[in-house]
């Protein structure tokens, strides 16, 4: 789930617009189970399904992260993967609650693309859309060959993400969530859009400039992240939206004051103290190896002409149009050549 900052951010003019210019020669960590997920609600086949090959394997998350990548080496943009470890202890409860969820919507939304309603099939899909363990092992299969660099995180892939931005090891984290800046991360982009011919203008938060303008401290964003209701308090507290929580933070500091005060009710088994020591001080790996190298072309072919039906043309257009970007800025071995260029 995201935490709902997303109006604080625009009352307050928080962020500013990106163009590809801005973004060339920079790293971008990428949360890889999000990406999978947006390319799997994004790309559908005309009957609302997911693209599949001929044995029948879901192929919408290869086409999309295939598309995006290409675009984006083509204008000197590289992405750094971080896959999620095993859930955090304290996760699991909710994430048996939306996978029974996801469950209940799937058999809906075979049931529309069954009877042909498109429209629906499409939405339901969205609900309905499982990441299976295949999926995640393509998506790696597709990186490598690309030359594309990941990372497994112990948990949570936001706060390996986010650590790596802090780092300067990527100028910044492409996610949908705001849970990053609860995790520290300096630069987030939100909901980039990339086609194969375009690359959307998008929005660029920085931390520190959030913080500023809603006159916060770290400590009370993270109050505020949890009055909101993050994945190990999911739902926050009825009848207390981003405004209002945002107002009582300013004026009680703490959740823990306004429990005290009965402001609010505590309805979780999990304590607001552990809730914060995880944004604080979440489970992260210190030593991990990124090298990018150069997409190995056959192998790609192989790989998603002949044993996904890609279209022959279109991969072959796509990778040379990629490489063609790369070493526009220099053919780059080590991510300390991007490092150079980046705007700390």
């Amino acid at each position: 789930m995201g935490i709902r900052l997303g109006p604080l951010a625009r009352e307050f003019g928080a962020g500013k617009l990106v163009d590809a210019k801005f973004l060339r020669g920079r790293v971008i960590v990428v949360d890889a189970l999000v990406t999978i997920y947006q390319m799997l609600a994004m790309i559908r086949g005309p009957d609302g399904y997911f693209l599949v090959d001929s044995e029948g394997r879901i192929t919408s998350h290869l086409v999309g992260i295939f598309n995006r990548e290409c675009r984006l080496l083509s204008m000197g943009i590289r992405s750094i993967y971080v896959f999620d470890g095993p859930p955090h202890p304290l996760k699991q409860r909710i994430l048996k609650q939306r996978k029974e969820e996801k469950q209940k919507f799937y058999h809906k939304f075979i049931e529309a693309v069954r009877k042909g309603d498109v429209e629906n099939a499409v939405k339901l899909g969205k609900r309905a859309m499982f990441v299976t363990d295949r999926m995640i092992s393509e998506t790696k299969r597709l990186l490598e060959l690309l030359g594309i660099p990941y990372i497994k995180a112990i948990h949570d892939a936001e706060a390996q993400a986010a650590y790596m931005v802090k780092r300067n090891d990527a100028f910044a984290l492409a996610t949908r969530d705001w849970d990053a800046f609860l995790y520290g991360s300096p630069r987030m982009i939100m909901h980039w859009k990339i086609t194969v011919d375009d690359y959307l203008p998008t929005m660029l938060y920085e931390l520190r400039e959030f913080l500023e303008k809603l006159h916060l401290s770290m400590e009370e964003l993270i109050e505020l992240g949890i009055l909101l209701g993050t994945d190990y308090n999911p739902g926050g507290f009825r009848g207390i939206g981003p405004k209002k929580a945002y107002k009582l933070i300013r004026t009680y500091h703490s959740v823990d004051r306004l429990i005290e005060l009965k402001k609010i009710e505590w309805r979780w088994d999990i304590s607001p103290s552990d809730i914060r020591k995880i944004f604080v001080n979440p489970p992260i790996r210190e030593k991990y190896k990124i090298i990018f190298e150069e997409p190995r072309v056959d192998e790609l072919i192989e790989f998603l002409v002949y044993e996904h039906n890609f279209s022959k043309q279109r991969v072959k257009n796509q990778i040379t149009t990629a490489m063609r970007g790369m070493r526009r800025i220099g053919r780059q071995a080590s991510i300390l050549d991007f490092q150079n260029t980046n705007a700390r």
